[in-house]
This record gives C-alpha cells, sequence and structure tokens, in this order.
C-alpha cells in the first residue's frame, strides 16, 4: 500500500467516512502522493494513462494558435496580450502554440506574454524545462496571484474534469451523499450520509431537475468558484475551455443510474475508482449548462460553443495541416501529420467527445 493510502485510512479511522470529494482531492492532489503530483508516475503518452490532444497532434496547438490571432486583432490589437494556460501539464499546447505565433504571426508573438498556472511540481519542472527557450516570456504563476488582467486570453484543457466532484444518491426520496469509509478488512467502501454542503441541493434545485430513486450523480461545484476566480481576474478578454461533458438533462437522465465518474489506468477505465488513490486517474464529465449560468453570473458571455472536430476545422485545421505538409521535407513527417489530422476530425475520433467554450469578458 502507498503512504497515501495509509494516511487517508488513518483519517477515517480517526474522523469516520469522508466526503468522496475529500478523498478524490487527496488522490489527484496530494502534494506527495497525488495522481498529478507524483515524479514517479508516468501519466502522458503510451506508457502512461491517457493522451490528450496538444500530445497527439501539434495542428491541435497550431490550430489554437491561429484563432489567438483572430481574438488578438478582435481585441483591437492591443499593445500586449496576455495568455494564461491554466493546467498546462507538462507545456504541450504552449510549447506549440508560441511556435506558431513565433513562425506565423512574429508582430502579435512579440507582444505576447505567457503565463502558466500549473499545481503539480512534477509537471511544472517538465513544462520549465520545455519551454526555457522562450525566456521571460513565459512565466510560471497561478492565476490567484496575477493582477487583473486587460487583453488577455485564459486557456484551459481537460481541466475541469479533473476537479473533485461531490457524489450524491437519491435514497428513500431524500438527497444524499456517498462517503469514503473503511470495510473490516480495511479497504476503502462507499458509505451514505448527509450532505456535507446545501449547495448539493441549491445545485439541483437551479437546475430543475430530480434524480430517481436510487440514482447516483456527481456534482462539480468547483467549477462556479473556478469561473470566479477568472471573472476577478480577467477585466477584459477570453476564456476558452476544452472539455469532455454534456448538458444537464443529459448528465442527469434516468438512464444515467452511476453519473459520470471514472477512473483511467494504462488507457483502460479502470473498474474501481477507490482502489489504489494516487495510481490512476479519476475524472467526471463537465455540465455545460452550469459553466455557462456561472458564466453568465460572472460576466463572461458565452460567444462560442462547439463540438471540439467543427471547432478546429472552422478555426483552419485543414490550412495549417497544408502549410505543415509543404514545409516538412520527409514524407515519414508530413504523413504523421496528415494522420493527426484525420484523427482530429474523422467520425469516431476522440474530438467528437470533446467540445470548445469561449466566453467572453467586456
Amino acid at each position: 500500500m502507498s503512504a497515501l493510502t495509509d494516511r487517508l485510512q488513518e483519517r477515517i479511522r480517526a474522523e469516520g467516512p469522508i466526503t468522496f470529494h475529500e478523498w478524490m482531492k487527496a488522490a489527484l492532489y496530494d502534494p506527495d502522493q497525488g495522481y498529478y503530483c507524483r515524479s514517479d508516475r508516468e501519466r502522458w503518452g503510451r506508457l502512461g494513462d491517457y493522451r490528450t490532444s496538444p500530445e497527439r497532434s501539434v495542428l491541435f496547438a497550431a490550430t489554437f494558435a491561429r484563432y489567438f490571432a483572430k481574438l488578438y486583432l478582435d481585441l483591437g490589437s492591443p499593445p500586449a496580450l496576455t495568455i494564461v494556460e491554466v493546467g498546462a501539464g507538462a507545456g504541450h499546447f504552449a510549447e506549440t502554440l508560441l511556435e506558431t505565433l513565433q513562425e506565423r504571426f512574429p508582430d502579435i508573438f512579440s507582444k505576447t506574454h505567457y503565463y502558466i498556472d500549473e499545481v503539480s511540481p512534477d509537471s511544472r519542472s517538465r513544462a520549465q524545462l520545455r519551454l526555457a527557450r522562450f525566456g521571460t516570456r513565459v512565466e510560471f504563476k497561478s492565476l490567484a496571484a496575477l493582477n487583473p488582467l486587460d487583453h488577455a486570453i485564459v486557456f484551459s484543457n481537460e481541466l475541469l474534469d479533473a476537479f473533485p466532484v461531490h457524489r450524491v444518491i437519491r435514497q428513500g426520496g431524500e438527497l444524499r451523499e456517498l462517503h469514503v469509509g473503511l470495510s473490516e478488512s480495511g479497504s476503502f467502501e462507499w458509505t451514505v450520509g448527509r450532505l456535507s454542503t446545501p449547495r448539493l441541493s441549491e445545485h439541483f434545485g437551479r437546475l430543475g431537475i430530480d434524480l430517481v430513486e436510487g440514482q447516483t450523480a456527481d456534482v462539480n461545484l468547483e467549477i462556479e468558484t473556478w469561473l470566479e476566480l477568472v471573472s476577478a481576474k480577467l477585466r477584459s478578454g477570453y476564456l476558452i475551455t476544452v472539455d469532455y461533458g454534456a448538458e444537464s438533462s443529459v448528465l442527469y437522465s434516468e438512464d444515467k443510474q452511476e453519473g459520470s465518474l471514472r477512473s483511467f489506468y494504462k488507457h483502460q477505465v479502470a473498474d474501481d475508482v477507490l482502489l489504489q488513490p494516487g495510481q490512476q486517474d479519476i475524472t467526471s464529465s463537465v455540465d455545460w449548462v452550469i459553466v455557462k449560468m456561472a458564466g453568465a453570473r460572472n460576466g463572461l458571455e458565452v460567444v462560442a460553443f462547439k463540438r471540439q472536430d467543427r471547432f478546429l476545422l472552422d478555426a483552419g485545421l485543414l490550412s495549417e495541416m497544408e502549410l505543415r505538409v509543404n514545409e516538412t521535407p520527409r514524407e515519414s513527417e508530413r504523413l504523421r501529420v496528415s494522420t493527426s489530422a484525420r484523427e482530429m476530425i474523422l467520425p469516431g475520433s476522440m474530438a467528437e467527445s470533446f467540445q470548445v467554450m469561449v466566453q467572453q469578458k467586456i
């Protein structure tokens, strides 16, 4: 057993069952043993547990560079452009985006300052090495620590789905919360208790949704807190969120009896979310209705909301692919670029499961 498992077990023995929100927060973000913070755990690529779009193809970030250039013009071509990437991982997106701006839009690149907000010390150190050649143009600083921003773009890819969630269940006609306790053998097990916060019942009341008896659902309250922070820091500009999710009516429909919570290990869905905290990725689908509603309350207006493949096509993915193919002398590299483009837009591709929301603060 890991040190994190030991600590969680000791906490539960001392305090009693804890909310799944607290358990998931520790499993993912414990400073020493949390899944995203460990330096001894390969998370990305073939040897890891998942691959995000920036790692699958340079075309993802390169196409967003084109879109960022358009937003820069929409902002009135200001003397400086600030980009803040939250949850940047090892810096794959930032690297390709800055390279593309430097190559295709040198004037915008010269005015760009790039902040990276990454909570994982391991990922942050990898990103620092990857982006070292950009010098002082790239700075590592949390969004919360920044001064209010004008003419800025805040970007995240697969961030919201990794926020710790509360799990609730309709039981005996009441809304109850799922906690994590210990079995007689000492393994983690689900228990049912009272709601830890009235915000959970308010969440469903605001949406006008009633769960059916026995239905389990996942509630991401941290999305609203995150949007409040973005709005407080973004005086003018755009928030771009890339993630996978659905409308509330879909996420909480009667056929979603077990919610959307899932864990991944070695690119496979793991059988037990509570098994081996810190060893596997844990995610839940984003409720886009909440993102819209919370954004609107904080002055963020939706200006675009599309499936990722459609967004990339509209933003110029095919044009970027053609340029890169023509610029690449080696046939194997040209084939790699064109193949990755097809993976981004063909029916059944990963991009079909993701959405892109653009919100503007004026």
